[in-house]
């Protein structure tokens, strides 16, 4: 019988749960999906609850799997490991940090420490579970992170890089897969932490660390590259805080940093006299200062990544490269490193975080506990274009309309591509949802707010009046995949949006005359190039190219808007507001469609028209979820 093996991740951010069977991906979900709660660290139980319910329709008989049907449930990481780590930090730096630890201590005490019995209780909530039948396993974080981006992966031999803020011990990893086998070769170890360092600079910069790390990577393009300022910045970085090796290898200079026994990142004092700049307040104004100092530790990141790569490439031989940990979501260094050419073939989990830990802690109790072989993808990926979650019938959705007065009318099949073409071309801006929910923290078409990426408004619409975000930020991209080489210089396979890459040359615009004076975040309204909305101000863009393959339906989508403007290319958000989880339920979409100024929300064959709804009401943060889940 083939093994079932449910994973999970919790207690830090990004809690997920992931379900395989016989080594096949069959359902993954995060949390925060069904919290609302963005970024979600608690027990991932409704994620756990929905790779039972749910995944069971995907397997043969189509029903929901009991607890007790799993030969074995995963976590993530070692919890006892992970506390010997905290014990020992604190221990050494004692008496300072002691009101950090002994506030740490009640979770640790209550569900840490003893998360064998908070697993088999919270799995016997969900359905009879026999405790002496399923086996409970613990590999390490990095493992977990190595495991999720190796197997399911089209290759049958890579090198394996994991880069993050810390798991147990270990910050970062190189690895070597082959077969079904995962060989750790080489570890760093905290305090020392390429992850823990540009997360310090996500919080002097302004930005909440573990969240707006991305944020920080989006105002990198805004400094002065190559300045006396820039290169200051970076003389700083590689002389006072970091000593960055030519293997990757690095240490923290802990005199500058406060984030192993302390309550902050950094100690702003000394910061601030080294960059002779303070820490920015959430809600300050970007100067140009903080726009420089994105953009050296940004620099600084991509080099050690480069340095990294090379390093794994010496130690494994191997032609190609698999990605995971945070700081694989940092798609303007796997930009980098993919131009670069130091492998034939990189592949980057579309979960990399501590979401996708769950994943691998899966696979790899699969694979390495149980022994089970494993066969590449043959040139593909196992990930079924990371489309993993929760789907919603069409009935489903009409009862979330009748309950709310909604209205709405059905398109047929044929309809439902050309007439949302019409809506993006006429300037609209549309909710997009679709099939089954994405895994990952990128939209990819099934939970997304498409716009015409030709239009030199549409960026400055998305951002102030739909997303409520930071105006500096930009878009991605969404193009067919047959089209990608016409619009970018790499015109590279980004099926899961991970890469960033350059609008081709003879695709872009010269500013307009005088521009150089105006301040750099005004500079991002001009037309840049034939696609201004998804261009940012270095002509990146973070692209995702859409394979009808993997998303037949979105595929159609950019096919039939290329039928009709001869530019098969959208600009593609993901379906929430800031601060919010992407949808979950039609009920979540309705309520952003209702709360934004979106135009339209095509919800399955559904197309909501904003013009012919009922008055919003009064917004109550996760209200119908219980009625219409």
């Amino acid at each position: 019988m083939p093994k079932k093996i449910l994973g999970i991740s919790a207690f830090y951010h990004d809690s997920a749960a992931a379900l395989i069977v016989g080594g096949e991906i069959i359902f993954c979900a995060q949390e925060e999906r069904f919290t609302r709660v963005k970024h979600d660290a608690s027990f991932p139980c409704g994620s756990v609850r929905a790779c039972l319910e749910r995944g069971g329709r995907y397997l043969p008989g189509g029903g929901p799997l009991a607890p007790s049907d799993l030969d074995a449930v995963v976590f993530y990481e070692k919890p006892l490991l992970k506390f010997e780590r905290l014990l020992e930090t604190h221990y050494a730096s004692a008496p300072k940090g002691a009101g950090q630890f002994v506030a740490g201590m009640p979770g640790w005490l209550k569900e840490k420490l003893f998360l064998k019995k908070v697993l088999r209780d919270k799995l016997s909530e969900t359905g009879p579970f026999d405790a002496g039948k399923v086996k409970l396993l613990f590999p390490e974080h990095h493992l977990s992170h190595a495991a999720s981006a190796f197997y399911p992966s089209p290759f049958a031999e890579a090198a394996i890089l994991t880069v993050d803020g810390v798991g147990e011990w270990a910050t970062g990893m190189i690895g070597h897969g082959r077969g079904r086998d995962i060989e750790v070769l080489r570890e760093q170890h905290f305090p020392h932490s390429l992850g823990l360092l540009y997360s310090a600079f996500t919080y002097y910069t302004g930005f909440r660390v573990n969240s707006g790390e991305y944020k920080l990577m989006g105002l990198a393009p805004y400094g002065a590259r190559g300045s006396d300022s820039v290169k200051k910045i970076k003389e700083k970085i590689l002389s006072s805080l970091a000593d960055i090796k030519p293997d990757g290898s690095l240490r923290l200079n802990q005199e500058y940093f406060d984030y192993a026994a302390g309550l902050r990142m950094v100690k702003d004092g000394k910061w601030a006299e080294l960059f002779g700049l303070p820490a920015r307040g959430a809600e300050a104004g970007l100067t140009q200062e903080y726009c420089d100092m994105a953009l050296a530790i940004q620099e600084v990141t991509e080099e050690t990544i480069l340095r990294l790569a090379r390093e794994a490439k010496k130690l494994t031989g191997s032609r190609n490269l698999c990605l995971a940990g945070g700081v694989a979501l940092n798609c303007a260094a796997n930009g980098r490193l993919s131009r670069e050419n130091i492998f034939d073939g990189v592949w980057i989990q579309p979960a990399a975080g501590d979401a996708g830990g769950a994943l691998g802690a899966a696979l790899a109790a699969h694979h390495i506990y149980f022994g089970e072989p494993r066969e590449a993808g043959g040139g593909k990926d196992s990930m079924r274009g990371a489309l993993l979650g929760s789907e919603y019938s069409e009935a489903q959705a009409l009862a979330m309309a009748a309950g709310c007065g909604a209205v709405c009318g059905r398109l047929e099949d044929g309809e439902l591509y050309s007439k949302t073409a019409e809506l993006l071309d006429g300037g609209a801006v549309v909710g997009w949802y679709q099939g089954r929910e994405e895994w990952g923290p990128r939209a990819l078409g099934n939970r997304s707010i498409l716009g015409d990426a030709r239009s030199p408004e549409m960026q400055k619409k998305m951002n102030l009046k739909i997303k409520h975000r930071e105006s500096f930020r930009p878009f991605a991209p969404s193009v067919l995949a047959e089209d990608a080489g016409e619009w970018f210089e790499k015109g590279r396979s980004s099926p899961y949006m991970l890469l960033l890459d350059h609008v081709r040359e003879d695709r872009r615009r010269p500013p307009p005359v005088g521009s150089g004076s105006l301040p750099p975040l005004d500079r991002l309204y001009f037309t840049r190039s034939a696609i201004p909305a998804v261009t940012h101000l270095d002509y990146s863009a973070r692209v995702q190219t859409v394979s009808a393959d993997t998303n037949p339906v979105f595929h159609r989508l950019l096919s039939a808007f290329k039928k009709r403007t001869g530019c098969g290319l959208l600009l593609n958000t993901s379906f929430n507001v800031r601060g919010e989880p992407i949808v979950g339920t039609p009920a979540d979409a309705y309520r952003c469609f209702m709360g934004t100024e979106m135009d339209y929300l095509v919800l399955g064959n559904l197309l909501f028209d904003k013009k012919k709804q009922p008055p919003a009401p009064a917004r109550e943060e996760g209200a119908g979820r219980e009625k219409y889940d």
